[in-house]
C-alpha cells in the first residue's frame, strides 16, 4: 500500500489536518500510526490501514505514565511498532487528544478516569420511557462541555409512550435550559432512525452514552443491519438489560465511527468548573448581575440568582441540581489536589531511596 493510500485510510478512521500537525519525531524509522478500537483490562485492540489487531504497551511508556489517564484509550491515536509479520503491535505513545470523555473513577478513588478521546459529537442515550432522568441528562452534558464535545440527545422507546408523553418530556427538557439538538427514535418500530443516520458523516467519530437498557447496543445493530452485538431480553419494565462489557470503536458501512461505551451508575464530576458554568448558562450569566462577585446564592443580598427563582425566570429545581453538582465538583478538586501533592511526595521519596542505594 502505497503513502497515498495509507494517508486516505488514515483519514477514514478519523485522522484529520489537527492530529496530523501534532505528530512529532516519534514516528521516524519503524514506528506507525494506528488507533485504539478497544481496551478491555489492560489489553488492547487497535485498527490501521490492514484492520485490526490486538497491541501491548512499551514497557517505557507504561512506566513513564504519570496516571491512568495518560494510558491509551478507546479513540486515541496511538504510535506503534509492528512485530511478527505485522501481527502483534508495541504501543509507544498516544498523539495529543483533541476532545475527551472522562469522569471521576468510580468508588472512592479520587482521580479520572477516561472513557474515549477524539470524538465529534457525543450522543447521549435515555429512554423516553422508565430511563428519563433531567439530573443524570445535566450530568452527561456537563462531561460532554468539559472534553469540548458537541452533544446530541437521543430519546429512545418511542413506541413506549403517546405523542403526548413524548413531547411533555421534550418541554421538560427546553424548560430546564437545554439547548441541545434532540432526536427521538425507536428500535422496536423504526421511526426516527433514518434521521440519526443523517445525522453521521463518514471519517468523523461518534459516541453512545447512557445507562444500560436504554437500547445503544441496539441500535448500533440497527445501524449495521445485523445482531453484530449481543443483547439481552427486554424486562418486564419494557427497558432492556446491560449487554456492552467495554467500550469499543465500530467503523460503520457509510464510514462514520461509532463508539459504544458500557451503561455507567456513577458519573462523578471532576475539574469540571468551566464546563459546569457552560452547561448551565443561564444560571452562570445570572449570577453576573449579582451585588458580590463571590456570592454563593444562598442569602446574601442582591442575589441575581435568588431574585430570578422567586420571580419564576428560573427553575428551583434545576438550581438545586447546579448547585449539587459545583459542591460534588468543588469536593472532589480539593481530594484530587491533595492526592496529587501525596503521590508527587511519595516520588520524590521514591527517587532520594533510589539514590541513596545506588550510592552504597
Amino acid at each position: 500500500m502505497n503513502e497515498q493510500e495509507t494517508r486516505i485510510r488514515l483519514h477514514e478512521l478519523g485522522f484529520d489536518d489537527w492530529f496530523a500537525a501534532r505528530v512529532d519525531g516519534t514516528l521516524a524509522g519503524t514506528h506507525s500510526l494506528a488507533r485504539v478500537s478497544a481496551v478491555d483490562r489492560g489489553a488492547y485492540l487497535i485498527v490501521n490501514e490492514a484492520g485490526e489487531l490486538t497491541a501491548e504497551l512499551a514497557g517505557k511508556f507504561r512506566f513513564d505514565a504519570g496516571s491512568s489517564v495518560d494510558l491509551p484509550c478507546v479513540g486515541d491515536w496511538a504510535t506503534v511498532q509492528y512485530h511478527n509479520a505485522g501481527t502483534m503491535a508495541v504501543i509507544h505513545g498516544v498523539l495529543p487528544r483533541k476532545t475527551f470523555l472522562r469522569r471521576k473513577s468510580a468508588g472512592r478513588d479520587v482521580d479520572f478516569q477516561m472513557i474515549a478521546a477524539n470524538i465529534d459529537a457525543a450522543f447521549i442515550v435515555q429512554s423516553c420511557h422508565y430511563d428519563f432522568n433531567l439530573h443524570r441528562l445535566d450530568r452527561y452534558l456537563v462531561m460532554a462541555s468539559e472534553g469540548h464535545i458537541e452533544p446530541v440527545l437521543i430519546l429512545t422507546k418511542t413506541d413506549l409512550v403517546t405523542p403526548e408523553e413524548l413531547e411533555k418530556t421534550v418541554t421538560a427538557i427546553r424548560r430546564a435550559g437545554i439547548t441541545a439538538r434532540i432526536l427521538a427514535l425507536s428500535n422496536a418500530t423504526g421511526a426516527g432512525l433514518d434521521d440519526f443516520r443523517r445525522l453521521l458523516a463518514p471519517g468523523r467519530t461518534y459516541c453512545l452514552l447512557g445507562s444500560s437498557g436504554v437500547g445503544k447496543t441496539t441500535l448500533i445493530n440497527r445501524l449495521l443491519g445485523r445482531e453484530a452485538l449481543a443483547t439481552r431480553a427486554t424486562s418486564h419494565t419494557g427497558e432492556g438489560t446491560h449487554a456492552t462489557s467495554r467500550r469499543q470503536l465500530i467503523v460503520l458501512e457509510q464510514g462514520a465511527l461509532l463508539i459504544d461505551t458500557p451503561g455507567m451508575r456513577e458519573l462523578g464530576i471532576l475539574g469540571a468548573g468551566a464546563a459546569l458554568d457552560d452547561s448551565f448558562a443561564e444560571i452562570h450569566d445570572l449570577s453576573r448581575g449579582c451585588r458580590y462577585s463571590d456570592c454563593r446564592h444562598s442569602g446574601e443580598p442582591g442575589c441575581a440568582v435568588r431574585a430570578a427563582i422567586e420571580g419564576g425566570e428560573l427553575d428551583a429545581d434545576r438550581y438545586a441540581n447546579y448547585a449539587k453538582l459545583k459542591k460534588e465538583a468543588e469536593h472532589h478538586e480539593m481530594s484530587f489536589v491533595e492526592k496529587r501533592k501525596k503521590d508527587k511526595a511519595f516520588g520524590k521519596f521514591i527517587k532520594t531511596v533510589k539514590k541513596e542505594m545506588r550510592k552504597k
